[in-house]
């Protein structure tokens, strides 16, 4: 019988690239000898491979986790379940532990790998590295889903047992490297061929140092103000975690706890309170898209499937390129051209902007999303364009309509983040900024400005394209009254 010691083991690192507070890690750490894997399978997900944005940070991760287990990462390509077999016969393992996700190709997948591995006396393992509660934990009294996000938080993660607490340091971490293995990570073939993510590089850190530098930081400096400052793109109130956290560079307990902890010692437990809450509000996306696999694709709503949605090559590429005639709209757009990234108040107004003001479908915003953001998440993609859109489970009510114009003027009212990504607007006087079109033609001149030309005249009128939007969702909904009165909110 063989010790408990000694046992060789396979950790599969996936969605949760970091040696600290990694549960299935430290399992296996505690089991003896660990083979530390990465695979990189385009296969199984189909249309949800990781976009473009996505892969570049992968690939700076990767790098970074390599360092961290002193150059013994081993990463491969293909189907994950293939590569696994293999890896067990040539390095002679006799288990494999790996953290969940919840994807629905990466559920089956996972599934059909864990009833194959059994069958062959293979043990094997998967933990929970990812949440803060399993989808399964959190349910109405009648084992039913919530569909509401202020119950599911509220009533039901509050009142369930707090999330666990972070793990201790691995005291001891036993790694090998696979001598059969030729792949090395340039080989995953991540890094664009063309440098567009140039100008991404100077905007973040990456890897689980990085991650944990960006936490303290937002401890220290923006958790203070985090309620109200949140909301406005041009402040540095935002934790800016969300990359880390998806690619598990950081585990939601450590952000939970530390937060939770600087708000109590501090005095600000209302910010750290709003922050806990859209840890939340990510519990809830993963939820849905546990219980309703089809979120990613299809309607929650099913009476969404008449809308009237419009195909506009055209309105599509004026938004996506950042070129639209609408300022704040721009700005968001450019910033995540350039960045990889965009300020979560900016999101829900150039969302509103495609789906709405556009009429464009809302899978439209997920894909661009899902190719452009570093932090692109298949629940919090899916579940955040069907909110804007309307169609999904605690949706905004679909007849508010973000007015682009006073969303610019109440949230960036000096123009500083608009300025930043949109330098041809820059010495136009705060009262046009977010609307170019009314300034006296002397004013546009004096400002090196020619609409049409050296910025767009608008696409489309607000107004025009709201009566528009108001009209198609009348044609589901089921009563009419639901829109009296309605207008451009914001």
């Amino acid at each position: 019988m063989k010790k408990l010691m000694s046992r060789r083991t396979i950790f599969w690192f996936r969605q949760d690239l970091r040696i600290s507070d990694n549960p299935g890690l430290f399992e296996a750490a505690k089991e003896g000898v660990v083979l530390p894997v990465y695979i990189l399978d385009d296969e199984t997900p189909k249309q949800f491979k990781m976009g473009s944005a996505s892969r570049w940070w992968l690939h700076h991760s990767l790098n970074a986790l390599d360092q961290s287990l002193g150059g013994k990462l081993n990463v491969y390509i293909g189907n994950s379940y293939d590569v696994l077999i293999k890896l067990l016969k040539t390095n002679n393992m006799e288990a494999v532990y790996w953290n969940r996700c919840y994807e629905p190709w990466r559920i089956a997948s996972d599934s059909l790998i864990k009833v194959e591995l059994k069958n062959k006396n293979i043990e094997c393992k998967s933990f929970n590295g990812s949440l803060l509660w399993e989808p399964w934990e959190v349910l109405k009294k009648d084992s039913a889903p919530y569909k509401v996000f202020t119950p599911f938080y509220t009533n039901g993660c509050l009142q369930t047992s707090p999330p666990r607490r972070p793990l201790p340091k691995i005291e001891t971490l036993k790694l090998v490297k696979d001598q059969h293995n030729q792949i090395i990570l340039k080989n995953l073939g991540l890094l664009p061929t063309i440098g567009w993510d140039k100008q991404m590089e100077s905007s973040w850190q990456i890897g689980e140092h990085a991650a944990q530098s960006r936490l303290i930081n937002f401890l220290e400096n923006d958790l203070n103000g985090y309620k109200e400052g949140r909301n406005y793109p041009f402040k540095t109130n935002t934790s800016r975690l969300s990359p880390h956290l998806h690619f598990g560079e950081i585990s939601p307990n450590q952000a939970w706890y530390s937060v939770q902890s600087k708000g109590e010692t501090e005095g600000y437990t209302k910010d750290s309170d709003i922050f806990l809450k859209e840890l939340g509000w990510r519990e809830f996306s993963y939820s849905l898209m546990y219980h309703f696999p089809d979120l990613p694709t299809k309607n929650f709503q099913p009476k969404f499937d008449n809308f009237g949605w419009d195909k506009n090559p055209f309105y599509t590429k004026a938004w996506q390129m950042g070129q639209t005639g609408y300022p704040i709209v721009d700005a968001g757009m450019r910033e995540l051209w350039q960045t990889g990234y965009m300020h979560n108040r900016v999101r829900m107004i150039v969302g509103s902007f495609l789906v709405k003001n556009l009429l464009q479908h809302w899978h439209v915003g997920r894909d661009w999303f899902w190719d452009c953001l570093v932090d692109a998440d298949l629940a919090n993609n899916s579940s955040g364009w069907q909110w804007v859109a309307g169609s999904g489970a605690d949706a905004a009510p679909y007849f508010r309509i973000f007015n682009p114009v006073t969303q610019g003027e109440k949230f960036d009212p000096d123009g500083t983040y608009t300025r930043r990504f949109v330098p041809e607007l820059n010495k136009l006087p705060n009262k046009y900024l977010f609307k170019p079109w009314e300034a006296p033609e002397s004013i546009l001149l004096a400002c090196g400005i020619k609409l049409g030309t050296t910025y767009p005249i608008p696409i489309v009128n607000l107004e025009n394209s709201r009566h528009l939007a108001l009209q198609a969702y009348r044609m589901i909904s089921n009563t009419i009254s639901d829109f009296d009165g309605a207008g451009l909110r914001g």
